[in-house]
C-alpha cells in the first residue's frame, strides 16, 4: 500500500482565512496550557503529594481526555464545532478554577480531570473543522500550522507563567491558563460550522456507536492506532518527567517554567517544516524520526545534573516533538470517512489520548518501584517501539495524485 500525496498543490494563501479564527485562538489556548503544564506536578508536591501521587495527578488530565473523546465525537456531530467549543471552554474554565483554589492533592486532581475532558471536546472540534475545510494537498501544513501556533503559545506560556509565578506564587500559572481558555473560546466561537455530508436517503444522520466504528475500521485502528498510543505516551510523559527530574535536581518552579519554554521554542521551530515534509514526501518521514529522537532524549535525561544539562535534554525533546507536530491529526484526517468523520476522529483521538494518559500514569507507578532513571529507560523503549510501528504501518509515499486529491481539486474548481 502506498501513501498518495499530490504534488500539484494550492497556494498556502488558502490557509489565511484560518489565521484569526483557528490559528490565533490555538496560540492563546497554548499559552494557558504552557503556563500550567510545568506547575501541576509542583503544585501537587506543594500540597503534600508524593512523587508517585504527583505523577498520577498529572495523568488525570490525560484520563479526562480519554473519557471525553468518545462523547466529544457525538457532541461535535450533533451540535457542531461552534457550540462544542463554547461548552468545552466553560468546562475547561471550571477545571482551571478548581486547580487554582485546590487545598488538597485530590481536589487538584479533579480540576486536572475536568480540564482533560474539556480538552477532548476542544481538540476534536478543531481537528474536525480543519479536516472538513482544508484541501488534502494542504492538510498536513494546516494541521502542523495549527500545532505550531499551539506550540508558540506553549513556548510563551511558561515564560509568561514564570513572571506571574514570581509575583503571585506557583499557582499564578493556573491564572494564565484561565485567561487563555476563556479568550481562546471566545475567539473560536466566531467560527461558523462547515457544511456536513448529507445522508443520501434524506434522513437524519444515524448516531454511530463505538462498536460501529471499531467494526468498520478495525484495520487502521488496530495497526496505526497502536503507533498513535505509543506516540501519545512518549509525548505526554515529558510533561511529567521534566518537572519531577527538576525537583530531584533542586530546581524551583520558575526555573522549570523557563526550561519548558526553551524546549517549546525548539518544538515550535520544527512544526511548520514538518508539515511541509509531510505534504511533499509523506507522513512516515516525520513520524519515525520524531519518536526516535524523543526516545533518545529520555535516555539522556538521567545524565543531566543541573539546569544547563536539563535544558539541553529539553531541547532534544523539543526537536523530537516538533517533528511530529500535526502527524497524528493528519493521519486521522487522512483515514477518516467523510460521512462519519467526527465519530471516527473521536475513536482515533482515543488511541492517542490513551497513550497520553498511560505515559504519565506509568511514570507515577514506576517511580514508586524503581529509580526514576529506570522509568526513563522504559519511556525510551516505548518511543522506539512506536517508531517501529509507524514505520511498518504508515503507507509508503507515492507522488501520484490520489482519488481524494482529485476530488479536492474538483470541489475547488
Amino acid at each position: 500500500m502506498t501513501e498518495t500525496v499530490p504534488r500539484a498543490q494550492p497556494g498556502v494563501g488558502a490557509l489565511k482565512p484560518l489565521v484569526t479564527t483557528v490559528f490565533v485562538p490555538a496560540a492563546i489556548f497554548g499559552i494557558g496550557q504552557g503556563a500550567a503544564a510545568p506547575i501541576m506536578a509542583v503544585t501537587a508536591r506543594d500540597l503534600g503529594a508524593s512523587i508517585t501521587v504527583a505523577g498520577l495527578i498529572v495523568a488525570l488530565g490525560g484520563l479526562g481526555a480519554v473519557l471525553g473523546d468518545l462523547p466529544a465525537g457525538r457532541i461535535v456531530s450533533r451540535f457542531g464545532e461552534r457550540r462544542s467549543i463554547i461548552g468545552g471552554s466553560a468546562l475547561g474554565a471550571t477545571g482551571v478554577v478548581i486547580c487554582l483554589f485546590a487545598a488538597t492533592p485530590w481536589v487538584l486532581g479533579i480540576g486536572a480531570l475536568l480540564t482533560g475532558l474539556a480538552n477532548a471536546v476542544w481538540g476534536l472540534a478543531r481537528q474536525s473543522y480543519l479536516a472538513e475545510t482544508v484541501p488534502l494537498s494542504l492538510r498536513a501544513r494546516a494541521m502542523s500550522s495549527f500545532a505550531a501556533m499551539w506550540r508558540l503559545g506553549f513556548f510563551l506560556g511558561p515564560l509568561i507563567g514564570a513572571g506571574v509565578i514570581l509575583m503571585m506564587g506557583t499557582r499564578g500559572g493556573f491564572l494564565v491558563q484561565l485567561v487563555g481558555v476563556l479568550l481562546a473560546g471566545a475567539l473560536m466561537a466566531r467560527v461558523s460550522d462547515p457544511p456536513r455530508t448529507v445522508d443520501a436517503s434524506g434522513g437524519e444522520h444515524r448516531p454511530v456507536t463505538l462498536t460501529d466504528i471499531l467494526g468498520r475500521h478495525r484495520a487502521p485502528l488496530s495497526t496505526l492506532g497502536i503507533g498513535s498510543v505509543l506516540m501519545g505516551a512518549a509525548r505526554a510523559s515529558r510533561e511529567a518527567v521534566l518537572p519531577l527530574w527538576a525537583l530531584h535536581l533542586g530546581l524551583d518552579a520558575a526555573q522549570v517554567s523557563v526550561i519548558f519554554g526553551v524546549g517549546a521554542a525548539v518544538d515550535l521551530l520544527c512544526s511548520y517544516p514538518a508539515g511541509h515534509i509531510m505534504d511533499r514526501y509523506g507522513r512516515r518521514l516525520v513520524a519515525v524520526p520524531s519518536l526516535t529522537v524523543i526516545g533518545v532524549s529520555y535516555l539522556l535525561l538521567p545524565l543531566s545534573t543541573g539546569a544547563l544539562g536539563l535544558t539541553a535534554v529539553a531541547v532534544v525533546m523539543g526537536i523530537g516533538n516538533g517533528l511530529g507536530n500535526g502527524v497524528i491529526m493528519t493521519l486521522g484526517a487522512d483515514i477518516a470517512p467523510p460521512d462519519e468523520r467526527a465519530e471516527f476522529l473521536a475513536a482515533w483521538r482515543l488511541t492517542h489520548d490513551t497513550g497520553m494518559f498511560g505515559g504519565p500514569l506509568a511514570i507515577g507507578v514506576l517511580a514508586a518501584a524503581v529509580p526514576l532513571g529506570w522509568a526513563f529507560a522504559v519511556l525510551g523503549a516505548t518511543s522506539f517501539a512506536g517508531a517501529a510501528v509507524m514505520h511498518r504501518y504508515i503507507p509508503r509515499y507515492s507522488p501520484a495524485p490520489s482519488v481524494a486529491a482529485q476530488a479536492d481539486r474538483g470541489r475547488s474548481g
